[in-house]
């Protein structure tokens, strides 16, 4: 499918970044479901968007205008799905039947602070009915977060008991693997200042959990999570050493990985490779395609090229263009946030748009597709 439906893409993609041509619509969409959340993260505040203005939720996108979006917008190859806590949006389960109706998804991606077991158990068995009967060769990964080990995990995500219910969670869901093979277990940390030092340790613990994949990123100052004016990103040597780990630790095990797992791994390590770079450098190190290989879709129908920009820099509301995708992506408003990202007004290292950037970026895949041959 990636073949078929990504590759073709690509030129069109990079002669839209040139001005040359209008874009295409975006393989990569993530949809913030909510942002109701559980967790008093010390790196996220977007919980406080309700405390302070519970009415807010009310704002959000209902099911109906959700499915006239998907409908608009027609098949994206990768639905990340984002929050909040994806899992307490009482129709989540709806919003994934709607994905696998209208967007065929290659692959979806759910997060998940592992608080609410009960729910992320039962949604995820109804979710895998789902893509047993619509959309059987879909990849569902789901991921819940595991920032540290037993309480320095709870101190970080500000929630006691918390880690206890990240391991229950996740034996959960490695057993409902019989069930779809293509189900996929990983856990993920954020790398903060406050566990950057510990990074060996935390990943000698989950290296014995038997997971499908483990994944990193650093923590970022975004518009999204509120934490602009919070000291929580680790200096580039700091993060350059924890990645360094990583690095060796991929490249031994590459090998006894799936294919599926081993292409992603390989992207991984170009995006170790660039995030370092960018943090260094503090500029775009290879081209960014926010806004046009990605698009973030809000719980509130807000079109932003990335999460990053998040609120400073929105595309549009979809609400105002008649949930129509394609009227808003191409709109006079889009063009501009394009043209500031081109221009080289912001960086970030970000994953979910860093590995868009890979394969947009000649050398970058070259060294993608090497490390892949070289684990064969």
């Amino acid at each position: 499918m990636f073949i078929k439906d990504v590759l073709p893409k690509i030129p069109q993609y990079r002669l839209a970044r040139a001005n040359l041509i209008r874009p295409a619509m975006p393989f990569n969409l993530t949809f913030s479901v909510t942002n109701v959340c559980q967790s008093r993260c010390k790196t996220c505040n977007i919980w406080e968007i309700y405390k302070n203005n519970p009415e807010k939720r009310s704002e959000e996108l209902t099911l109906t205008e959700i499915t006239k979006i998907f409908q608009s917008l027609g098949h994206t190859y990768i639905f990340n799905v984002s929050g909040g806590e994806p899992f307490l949006r009482p129709d989540f389960v709806g919003i994934i039947d709607a994905a696998c109706e209208y967007l065929s998804p290659a692959v979806i991606h759910i997060p998940t602070n592992a608080i609410a077991e009960q729910k992320i158990i039962g949604k995820t068995k109804e979710i895998i009915q789902i893509l047993k009967t619509k959309s059987p060769s879909t990849k569902l990964t789901i991921k819940p977060s595991l920032d540290h080990i037993d309480t320095q995990h709870d101190e970080i995500r500000g929630i006691p008991g918390n880690f206890a219910k990240v391991m229950r969670v996740f034996d959960q869901l490695k057993a409902l693997k019989p069930e779809f093979a293509n189900l996929h277990v990983e856990l993920g940390t954020v790398i903060s200042q406050w566990n950057v030092d510990d990074i060996e340790e935390i990943a000698a613990f989950i290296s014995q959990l038997d997971t499908d994949s483990y994944r990193n990123e650093i923590a970022e100052q975004r518009s999204e999570m509120l934490n602009l004016d919070n000291a929580l990103t680790p200096q580039p040597e700091q993060y350059k050493k924890a990645i360094n780990f990583f690095v060796e630790n991929i490249r031994q095990n590459m090998k006894n990985r799936r294919w599926f797992n081993r292409i992603t791994n390989a992207f991984r390590l170009e995006y170790y490779n660039l995030a370092i770079r960018i943090m260094e450098a503090e500029t775009q190190v290879i081209p960014c395609y926010a806004g046009i290989t990605n698009a973030h879709l809000t719980p509130y129908g807000d079109i932003w090229a990335c999460c990053t920009l998040g609120y400073d820099k929105p595309m549009g509301n979809l609400r105002e263009h008649n949930y129509d995708f394609k009227q808003l992506w191409h709109s006079p408003r889009a063009h501009e946030v394009r043209s500031y990202i081109k221009a080289g007004n912001c960086h970030c290292p970000m994953a979910n748009q860093m590995y868009s950037n890979i394969l947009m970026h000649g050398p970058s895949l070259f060294r993608v597709l090497y490390n892949i041959a070289i684990s064969g």
